[in-house]
């Protein structure tokens, strides 16, 4: 195998810097990395913690001269934007340089821009992530990759600098299957947890003991350990916007009807999303399913009161 010529300090656009973005390059920073950034708000580029990286005007100014582009946005048409629009970082890209691109998008997306890209020399990962903001922080994500093997052994040291696993399974598109998985499971054990929060409440248990005695039996769960002292407290930091993991049902929805499948959990659990939204909780954490487990004939803008009484 050839070394890679990734390693530290290598050259790295990161473009992106919300919520998983932001600390994923803080984190491609302290591993030795030279960094360009750019992000659609400008603010997060002058972040203290990314001290001696590059902000730049434009997704085409922060690949100037990088080996990979590192992008983790929102959706299809941001990514599409990034590399496509006005100054984007499609053309002036280098052949040779690799997009390792952690968006969660339709495969059919990672495919589209994979070939575009290929057009003009450069190689492309889907290789969204997994794990909350606290595995973004950590460097511990979950990254589930498609494209070629040769491609991701290039890129594995950027890769395992912001990931505790990486993970391979097939062409490209690949990465981003998986990520639908990923978040069928995540509204099923999210929605399950609100519920049991929601009854244990109501029934006045003491719920911070009923959480620890049932994490690690057969009820355990990442949502459960992670998320359910959030869920009680009424109270959502951002871990993941409710509203990217709406999209992110769409996307898994759809795969499921290109199979002939039905999803009726995941079905639920995004009609439910939608509710919230319309409500406000759109740019809360998906924790924040436990808003829409009320009392019958109890409006949710009685919420907070209701887990009072």
């Amino acid at each position: 195998m050839t070394r890679s010529d990734l390693h530290p300090p290598a050259h790295l656009a990161c473009v992106g810097l919300g919520a998983l973005g932001l600390p994923m390059a803080i984190t491609l920073r302290q591993a030795g990395y030279s960094l360009r950034v750019h992000t659609r708000s400008r603010t997060p580029e002058t972040d203290p913690a990314l001290d001696g990286a590059l902000a730049c005007a434009s997704p085409a100014a922060a690949v100037t001269g990088c080996q990979a582009l590192v992008l983790c946005v929102s959706d299809d048409a941001a990514v599409e934007t990034v590399l496509w629009g006005e100054h984007g970082a499609g053309p002036a890209l280098t052949p040779g340089s690799v997009v390792i691109d952690c968006s969660t998008i339709a495969p059919a997306t990672s495919q589209a821009m994979a070939k575009r890209l290929s057009a003009r020399g450069v190689q492309y990962l889907d290789a969204p992530v997994t794990g909350g903001t606290e595995g973004a922080k950590a460097g511990t994500l979950t990254v589930l990759c498609g494209g070629e093997a040769a491609d991701l052994d290039r890129a594995r040291p950027v890769l395992e600098s912001i990931g505790g696993s990486i993970n391979h399974f097939g062409p490209v598109g690949a990465g981003q299957q998986v990520k639908a998985i990923n978040q069928v499971l995540v509204a099923g054990s999210y929605a399950a947890v609100a519920e049991a929060v929601a009854l244990g409440q109501h029934l006045q248990l003491p719920m911070e003991q009923v959480v620890q005695a049932l994490k690690n039996g057969a009820a355990g769960s990442w949502a459960l350990e992670h998320r359910s002292a959030a869920m009680l407290a009424d109270h959502y930091p951002l871990g993941f916007k409710l509203a990217l993991h709406h999209k992110d049902l769409g996307i898994a929805l759809q795969a499921a009807d290109n199979c002939d499948l039905t999803l009726p959990i995941t079905a639920a659990v995004r009609e439910q999303e939608e509710a919230l939204m319309q409500q406000g909780f759109g740019n809360a954490d998906v924790s924040v399913l436990r808003r829409g487990v009320l009392r019958r004939g109890v409006p949710n803008s009685q919420a907070t009161q209701d887990l009072e009484d």
